[in-house]
């Protein structure tokens, strides 16, 4: 009889591609946060650690923490590796206070954050919810990759997640209302509002058209799609209006009656335009000047010097109020350096914008990675800065998002702005006899004949984008 052996092995290795120092990470939390943010964590950061104060003095919590309050609360025990002698970082805020008020209604953002609140979830699954909502567009549209969502988890919110998981929590998002919302694509907010649908009609043909055969849809070929499905012609277009009376951004749709934006909008930075000069400055005005607490730097010195090993544990919770306090400051301060030279990236690269008083034609194509190379700073950054941060300019408030646009390469071979491709659009509909109104292929004729070499279905999304209805929806 054979002697057979049989050995398993498991191996389990879990690696991290990127890991973020605790400094690196509260770096990177600063700067995601708008100026309201910012101002409020601060002021919290300043109640938490008395090692903390405002330069001025003032007291912004409303209590006060003396040394000798807090050491009593110390309790005996830890080691003495500090030395409290150095340079102590100190942070200034400075810049214009603007507050820019638009909106008086609850926040787009709210309404779902709600809606998540009412689920029974662990803090991570909450967290990645919140990070889902944040990420959808103005049309309530998930455009981020799953794996994207992945990464910027780990990196900017310390959660270790996986895409079955997100998955999951985007699934439960896509039940809330509106129906469509936090779709990836408009096919899959289309079906999930097929779904959603409980009036007693049956919509198994509608779903079959928008699973199965949506390019048919898309392109309006109604007859081929009604032999596709073996239907009659006049089965297929009642299922057709059907689908056409679902709403093809849920997001918008919701914005109208709460608002996108949030209650106030508060610029984050100032820019100003003097002859051809740009000025820009963050509007911080209301952000405390703050310091490390020389009180407590002396006691920590007092408490090394006397070698009274007694006093180990409290030298021990001085250096790391100390070395926190100092940590905060150095966050603080990275976070408005990296915004500035951010902020002045743009303001070189679209400067023909700035000082021709925002005229969109003269908006230069300008994506992340060009700004990523003009600061030395990694995309991601760049995204975070970009990311719900405002700039008020002489004409008005604009998220710095707007800037980014992708460029359209004209026939003799310039690049402009999609702007101008938009311009162009909404000059060619508002110029159309409403009794012929423009299809979209006849728009990218014209297009072609002004030098814009772009395809039916680009000019279909642009026009979406401009919020111009289909050629049959304007017709008188």
């Amino acid at each position: 009889m054979a002697n057979n052996t049989f050995s398993q092995t498991q191996k389990h290795e879990q690696t991290l591609t990127q890991t973020l120092s605790p400094q690196q990470l509260l770096t990177v939390q600063l700067l995601e946060l708008t100026t309201m943010e910012i101002e409020d964590r601060v002021r919290s950061e300043v109640m938490d650690n008395p090692a903390l104060e405002v330069v001025d003095g003032d007291d912004i919590s409303g209590e006060s923490n003396t040394p000798d309050d807090v050491m009593s609360e110390i309790s005996n025990d830890g080691d003495d590796d500090y030395s409290g002698n150095g340079e102590i970082p100190v942070f200034s805020g400075y810049g214009h206070g603007t507050d820019y008020a638009i909106g008086d209604s609850m926040s787009f953002g709210d309404t779902l954050l709600e809606q998540l609140g009412e689920l029974r979830l662990t803090p991570q699954e909450k967290s990645i919810g919140e990070y889902i909502i944040g990420s959808l567009d103005e049309d309530g549209f998930l455009r981020k990759d799953i794996s994207e969502i992945e990464d910027e988890l780990l990196i900017y919110g310390n959660v270790m997640t996986d895409m079955q998981q997100i998955l999951g929590i985007l699934e439960l998002i896509q039940g809330f209302e509106p129906a469509g919302i936090a779709a990836r694509t408009l096919q899959e907010s289309l079906m999930i509002q097929l779904e959603r649908i409980d009036n007693g009609k049956d919509m198994t043909l509608q779903k079959r058209i928008v699973g199965e055969f949506y390019e048919d849809f898309a392109a309006k070929r109604w007859e081929q799609l009604a032999d596709r499905l073996g239907v009659d012609k006049e089965v297929c277009r009642t299922a057709i209006a059907d689908i056409v009376r679902l709403n093809p951004r849920p997001g918008a749709s919701l914005s109208e009656n709460v608002g996108f934006s949030r209650q106030q909008i508060i610029p984050d930075f100032v820019l100003d335009v003097v002859d051809d000069n740009v000025y820009v400055s963050l509007n911080n005005f209301h952000v405390p000047e703050l310091r490390v607490c020389d009180e407590y730097v002396q006691m920590l010195d007092d408490q090394l010097a006397s070698g009274n090993q007694e006093q180990k544990a409290a030298a021990t919770f001085l250096k790391q109020k100390i070395d926190s306090a100092k940590g905060f400051i150095s966050a603080v301060q990275q976070r408005e350096n990296t915004m500035l030279a951010t902020m002045r990236a743009i303001v070189a690269k679209q400067k023909e914008y700035f000082i021709n008083g925002g005229d969109e034609a003269y908006l230069k194509p300008m994506i992340l990675e060009d700004i990523a190379k003009m600061t030395g700073f990694d995309i991601s950054t760049i995204s975070r800065v970009s990311n719900s941060k405002y700039v008020q300019t002489p004409w008005n408030v604009s998220p710095l998002k707007y800037f980014f646009s992708d460029g359209v390469v004209k026939d003799d071979g310039t690049e402009q702005s999609v702007y101008e491709l938009f311009a162009v659009i909404k000059e060619l509909v508002d110029g159309e006899d409403k009794n012929c109104p423009l299809t979209d292929q006849v728009l990218q004729e014209k297009l072609a004949e002004r030098g814009y070499s772009v395809a039916r279905r680009t000019v279909a999304k642009y026009r979406e984008q401009l919020h111009i209805p289909v050629a049959r929806l304007r017709k008188s």
